[in-house]
C-alpha cells in the first residue's frame, strides 16, 4: 500500500514544553526530532508524544503553534499505547504463523491488551506459545511502525482481496474521508488504526499472553463467532512478573472456583446462565449480610419496602426504561389485560410509592429501601460467576428530599457507605465525583440551577468527610450527577460498589410533588443510593477479598468440633449445643476418621476455629483450641473459649 506524498513545507512554528519554555522549529518537524534536540537520552526513551493535549506519534509532523509533552516509560498514559502497539506485535506473529487468521479489533485494556481473530481451527495452549516465541522473534528484528495515508478505496480492494471481512467494515464504519490511516510494521504487517503507536516493536520488552477465550464479532450473537487471544505487556520484567504473581494469586482466590469447593452457590445448566442458587451456606452468609444491611437501614431512618418483580409495560415507558433500556431487557410477556416486563430497576416502583399519598415538607425526606431481585438480560458470552448475572437482589435505596436537605442526604449516604467499607474489612478506596460539561451539549437532563446544586452537595458532602475525590468532567449520568466509591481488596484490585447518583429526570417524568411551607406543590430531589450494587456481585467480591476465609462474624460455620475417638461424641454435641445456644454456627465432626485427616478437612472448609476433645478435654470441661492460621493456641474452658469467641464476632473483627 503506497504512502501519501510529503507535506509541503511551512514556516517556523512555536512549541511550548511542559516547563513552560518555548522553542521555535521549522513547519513539519516531528516530536522525535524536538526530543533529540533536548537531549539524545529523551530520544531514545520516548516513546509517544502529547500534542496539545491528544496522544500522537513521534514521527507525526508539528503543523503549527503546540504544546507538547514527550511520554517516557515514566508516564502512565505511555503505557496504553505500549499495550495497543503489544497487541498489533501479537496480530503480526499471528499471521507470520497463521496465515489464514483474519483481524478484527485489538485493543489495549486496563490489564494489558487482546486480538479478537477468525480462525476456524481453534487456538490451543501449543499455538499461544508458538505465538509469543514469534512476538519476541519480531522484537529482535525492530521493525518500525509506520504510519501512512492511502486511499479509501484501494484499502477496501486489498482488504476484500484477502477476505479481511472485518476490517472492511470497520473502515467502512469509521471513515468517509478519502484516505484511511494503517500502520505498516516492517515490510510485512499493515493494519487500519488510528494510532498511535510506539516507534518501533523493538521497545516492547515485558509481556505475556495469558488466555483465549471466545467472542462474537461486535458482540452480536448472530455474527461470527471470533478467539480473543488476551496478553500484558509492562515496561519492565518486574512489573510483569509481579503482575503475574497477581493473575495466579487471583486465580487462587476465583470465586467461582471457591463457591463450589466451599460449597457456597451454583449456576445450574438446566436453570440457565446467569441464575444463581444459594447453597445452605453461601445462603447463611447472605442472612448475615442482610440481617445487618436491615438492621442498619432502620437506624438510619429508611423505610423497608418490597416491590413486585414484574409491571405493565406502560411503566417502563414512563420511566424511559422501555426507550433507552430495552436492549437490556427481557422481552415483554403478553398477559390477559396488558403486556409485562421483568423489572430491571427498582426505582419506578419506589416512586409509585411515594406517590400513593400526597407528601408535605414535613414528610420529607422519605427514604426507602429494598433488598429487591431485578432482571436484566446479559449475553451469554459476558456472564461470569456472581459478578455479571441475569437476575440479582439489588440493595436499592431511594430518598426524595427537599433541596434544603440534600447535603444531608448525600453526608448521610457516604456516612453509610464507609461504615460498609469498614465493616466488611476494606481498609483501602479511592472515590470519583461524575460531573456534567457545564451545559454546552444538549444530552444532559435538569436545569443549570438543579446540577448546581446537585454537584455543590456532593462537593460539600465529600469535603466535610475528608475524601479527596477525583472530579470526573462530563462523567456523570444524563440525569445527575454521582458519587463512584471504588474498593480496593487484599490483592490491591478495584471493584466499583457504592454509588450515591442524583435523578432529575424521573421526578419530572413521573410528576412527583410534595406541598411546600409555602403550600404550593414543589418537585423533591431524588438521590439513588446503593452500597453493594448487588448482594450477588458483593458476595462474589467478599469471596474473593477473603479467599473463601470469611472472617468470624460471617463465616458459615465458625466453630467445628472435632472428637478424637467415639469416646468423647457425647461430650463433643454437648459442647456444640453450648455453643449453638449463646448464637454461634458450629458443628461437629462425628466420622470414625484420625484426628489429623478431620483437622485438614475443616482447614480445606476454612473454618475459623477447631476445637478438639479428647478424654481430657471431656473430663475437664475443656475444648483444646486450634485457629485455621495461628494452628494450636492451647487448651482453656469451654466458657473461656465461648466469651473470646463472642467478644470477636460481637465486634464484626474483620481479622478474626
Amino acid at each position: 500500500m503506497p504512502a501519501a506524498g510529503p507535506a509541503p513545507p511551512m514556516s517556523n512554528i512555536a512549541v511550548t514544553l511542559p516547563d513552560g519554555s518555548q522553542m521555535q522549529v521549522a513547519g513539519g518537524t516531528t516530536a522525535l526530532e524536538v526530543a533529540r534536540r533536548i537531549s539524545p537520552g529523551l530520544a531514545r526513551a520516548a516513546l509517544v508524544a502529547e500534542v496539545d493535549g491528544q496522544l500522537a506519534d513521534l514521527a507525526a509532523p508539528l503543523q503549527q503553534d503546540a504544546s507538547l509533552r514527550l511520554l517516557t516509560n515514566r508516564n502512565e498514559e505511555a503505557l496504553e499505547v505500549y499495550r495497543h502497539s503489544a497487541a498489533h506485535l501479537l496480530a503480526a506473529a499471528t499471521l507470520e504463523l497463521y496465515p489464514e487468521t483474519k483481524l478484527g479489533v485489538g485493543p489495549p485494556t486496563e490489564q494489558g491488551f487482546f486480538y479478537d481473530m477468525y480462525r476456524e481451527k481453534p487456538f490451543t495452549p501449543r499455538d499461544l506459545a508458538k505465538i509469543e516465541a514469534r512476538m519476541r522473534e519480531i522484537v529482535k528484528r525492530d521493525p518500525k511502525n509506520e504510519r501512512v495515508w492511502i486511499p479509501r478505496d484501494e484499502a477496501l480492494a486489498e482488504y476484500r482481496e484477502h477476505g479481511e471481512f472485518m476490517k472492511c467494515e470497520l473502515i467502512e464504519e469509521k471513515t468517509d474521508d478519502p484516505l484511511v490511516s494503517v500502520y505498516r510494521t516492517g515490510g510485512g504487517f499493515v493494519d487500519f488504526c488510528r494510532g498511535p503507536h510506539v516507534p518501533s516493536m523493538g521497545r516492547i520488552k515485558a509481556f505475556k499472553l495469558l488466555s483465549v477465550a471466545g467472542a462474537y464479532w461486535k458482540g452480536d450473537e448472530k455474527r461470527e463467532r471470533l478467539q480473543r487471544v488476551y496478553g500484558t505487556a509492562f515496561f519492565s520484567k518486574k512489573d510483569l512478573t509481579a503482575h503475574l504473581d497477581r493473575l495466579e494469586e487471583a486465580r487462587k482466590r476465583d470465586h467461582r472456583k471457591l463457591g463450589k469447593e466451599l460449597d457456597l452457590f451454583s449456576v445450574q445448566e438446566q436453570a440457565g446462565p446467569g441464575l444463581i442458587f444459594w447453597h445452605p451456606k453461601g445462603g447463611t452468609i447472605r442472612r448475615v449480610m442482610e440481617d445487618w444491611l436491615r438492621d442498619q437501614l432502620v437506624s438510619r431512618g429508611y423505610g423497608l419496602v418490597a416491590t413486585p418483580h414484574v409491571a405493565r409495560r406502560g411503566l417502563w415507558e414512563t420511566s424511559g426504561h422501555a426507550d433507552f433500556y430495552s436492549d437490556d431487557m427481557f422481552k415483554p410477556m403478553q398477559l390477559d389485560d396488558s403486556l409485562y416486563q421483568l423489572k430491571p430497576m427498582n426505582c419506578p416502583f419506589h416512586i409509585l410509592i411515594y406517590k400513593n399519598r400526597l407528601r408535605s415538607y414535613r414528610d420529607l425526606p422519605v427514604r426507602l429501601a429494598e433488598l429487591g431481585t431485578v432482571y436484566r438480560y446479559e449475553r451469554s458470552g459476558v456472564m461470569h460467576g456472581l459478578l455479571r448475572v441475569r437476575g440479582f437482589t439489588q440493595d436499592d435505596a431511594h430518598i426524595f428530599c427537599t433541596p434544603g436537605q440534600v447535603e444531608s442526604e448525600v453526608i448521610g449516604c457516604v456516612d453509610f457507605a464507609m461504615e460498609v467499607l469498614k465493616v466488611f474489612g476494606f481498609a483501602d478506596f479511592a472515590v470519583e465525583l461524575s460531573t456534567w460539561d457545564g451545559g454546552k451539549s444538549e444530552k444532559y437532563a435538569g436545569t443549570p440551577e438543579e446540577w448546581k446544586l446537585a454537584e455543590d452537595s456532593l462537593h460539600e458532602a465529600l469535603r466535610k468527610r475528608g475524601i479527596d475525590a477525583k472530579v470526573m468532567p462530563d462523567e456523570a449520568a444524563f440525569y445527575g450527577p454521582k458519587i463512584d466509591i471504588k474498593m480496593v481488596d487484599a490483592i490491591g484490585r478495584s471493584w466499583q460498589l457504592s454509588t450515591v447518583q442524583f435523578d432529575f429526570n424521573l421526578p419530572r417524568r413521573f410528576g412527583l410533588e410534595y406541598i411546600g411551607t409555602d403550600g404550593k406543590s414543589h418537585q423533591p430531589m431524588m438521590v439513588h443510593r446503593a452500597l453493594w450494587g448487588s448482594v450477588e456481585r458483593f458476595f462474589g467480591v467478599l469471596i474473593e477479598h477473603y479467599a473463601g476465609a470469611f472472617p468470624l462474624w460471617l463465616a458459615p460455620v465458625q466453630a467445628i468440633v472435632l472428637p478424637i475417638t467415639d469416646n468423647q461424641g457425647e461430650y463433643a454435641e454437648t459442647v456444640a449445643r453450648t455453643l449453638q445456644a449463646s448464637g454461634m454456627r458450629v458443628e461437629v465432626d462425628a466420622r470414625s476418621e484420625k484426628i489429623g485427616f478431620k483437622i485438614r478437612e475443616a482447614q480445606l472448609q476454612k473454618i475459623p476455629y477447631m476445637l478438639v476433645v479428647g478424654q481430657r478435654e471431656a473430663e475437664a470441661g475443656e475444648v483444646a483450641v486450634r485457629h485455621r492460621r495461628a494452628g494450636h493456641t492451647g487448651v482453656r474452658a469451654l466458657s473461656e473459649f465461648l466469651a473470646e469467641a463472642r467478644s470477636l464476632i460481637d465486634s464484626r473483627d474483620a481479622s478474626a
